[in-house]
């Protein structure tokens, strides 16, 4: 199985780590744009080989779209971070014009390949990817929900002081900080409600916490992170390469699903061999029904700015 993974900065690099030493892929082609920088990245990945015990082999290249011919998934990490002074729809333009040029070019060379975007603003990029390819709506995968999720299981484990891998939650709606909603009434400890556990101010506080909880490491770090989100996606391509068919909170297209069509935001997911091989209806109360409803406007909102370039 090949991967290809575009963008060699901290996300694309974590998450070409995680796929190698975890034995997800047999490849997995690291590409960039700044000159011999995905392959130093590679390089020294590949020399941790023998220490970890992983034989995937890393290739990196320097915008060689080439090299990745006959992906079995493309992930897409490529595009610039909000800079001071840069507008919604400054930040949108640049990048949308980014994984609109990659996702051609992918394609090209991997034309039955499932995408999986991780750019920023992650919905919109996965809603431009999707029209701008023409794909059908299963190879088009954006992976915030999974992201999310995990830091909401984290701040769940911290407050319940219990291991994280015995918690369940997930986070649906935009991939954002006033857009994601926890899902604190399903979230469970080994089957038990947390509510059964924790206060609803704790709950609450939870739920702020994992909102923010990229702002948060963007305040501490001066950057992104990077390990949660590269682990992230490497979860998300593990099952689609091995037909895990995990349950995984993602952006995708709706078609009228959750009340929504036209639009692609966060819901959960069945993730494997196909992408995506269904939605899931988790039975939202009339509370969760109206905050998806402001989180798609809000999305929807974002999405505004594609339309110059959607024509």
């Amino acid at each position: 199985m090949k991967v290809t993974i575009v963008g060699a900065g901290n996300v694309g690099a974590t998450c070409a780590n995680s796929i190698a030493s975890q034995r997800i892929a047999s490849e997995v082609v690291l590409l960039d744009i700044k000159e011999g920088f995905a392959e130093g990245k590679a390089l020294d990945m590949m020399q941790t080989a023998t220490t970890l015990g992983f034989n995937t082999k890393i290739i990196g290249v320097t915008n060689d779209y080439s090299k990745t011919a006959n992906s079995d998934v493309v992930v897409i990490t490529s595009g610039i971070p909000r800079k001071p002074g840069m507008t919604r729809e400054e930040l949108i333009g640049i990048n949308a014009g980014i994984v609109q040029t990659v996702s051609e070019n992918v394609l090209k060379h991997s034309p039955n390949t499932i995408i999986v975007v991780v750019s920023n603003p992650m919905d919109t990029m996965t809603y431009l990817a999707l029209k701008a390819t023409g794909l059908p709506k299963n190879r088009i995968i954006g992976m915030g929900g999974a992201l999310d999720s995990s830091r909401f299981k984290t701040y769940l484990s911290l407050a319940l002081d219990k291991p994280a891998n015995d918690i369940h939650g997930m986070v649906i709606g935009g991939h954002g900080d006033t857009t994601m909603i926890p899902l604190t009434r399903l979230a469970s400890y080994n089957g038990n409600p947390v509510s059964s556990f924790l206060s609803e101010d704790t709950l609450q506080k939870v739920a702020a916490d994992t909102m923010v909880g990229g702002a948060t490491l963007t305040k501490l770090l001066g950057t992104s992170a990077w390990y949660a989100p590269g682990a992230s996606v490497a979860y998300l391509v593990d099952s689609i390469l091995n037909d895990q068919k995990r349950m995984i909170p993602c952006s995708v297209y709706l078609e009228g699903e959750y009340g929504q069509s036209d639009i692609c935001i966060g819901v959960p997911c069945i993730i494997g061999k196909n992408g995506l091989e269904s939605i899931v209806d988790v039975n939202l109360n009339q509370a969760e029904k109206e905050k998806f409803e402001k989180s798609a406007a809000a999305v929807r909102t974002m999405n505004g700015a594609l339309q110059d370039i959607l024509g």
